[in-house]
């Protein structure tokens, strides 16, 4: 049978797993120092998240350096590695291409601190506090009025 697309717009199983596959890989490598590039192995780099395109053979990867500063020069750094990269990659997993790596900034943290915010605004508390005041006005069912 065709392996056909799924008709959500999210990636599909195989994106996933082929994109964790991928975060784990150079998790291990950058953790290991097995680039050769000192101006990397000086950092310590958080691999968030791998998105995978729909072919497979683009990987976006979202990282972070330690502590959230030089992220330009992290960047830089592991975009003048890409080859190594990528070669560790192409090693440790058996696709039939090796992706190419597009080094990004992860701001699932900024996202975080920016709903945290949100849900602590008063106006937002107020409506939270009025959407579960109206639900105990009403009965959940019949046994509950006997």
């Amino acid at each position: 049978m065709a392996n056909r697309p799924s008709s959500g717009s999210g990636p599909n199983q195989r994106q996933l797993r082929v994109g964790e596959l991928i975060r784990r890989t150079l998790s291990d490598v950058l953790n290991r120092g097995e680039i050769h590039d000192p101006d990397l192995n000086r950092m310590s780099i958080t691999v968030g998240e791998v998105r995978c395109s729909n072919d497979l053979k683009i990987a976006t990867v979202h990282v972070m350096p330690l502590g959230g500063r030089n992220v330009d020069e992290a960047i830089a750094a592991l975009s003048r590695n890409k080859w190594e990269l990528r070669k560790a990659v192409s090693k440790q997993l058996t696709l039939k291409y090796a992706p190419d790596l597009r080094f990004r900034p992860d701001d699932t943290f900024d996202r975080l601190d920016e709903t945290r915010r949100l849900f602590s605004d008063e106006q937002v508390q107020r409506d939270i506090a009025a959407e579960d005041g109206s639900d105990d006005d009403q009965p959940k069912d019949d046994r509950d009025e006997a």
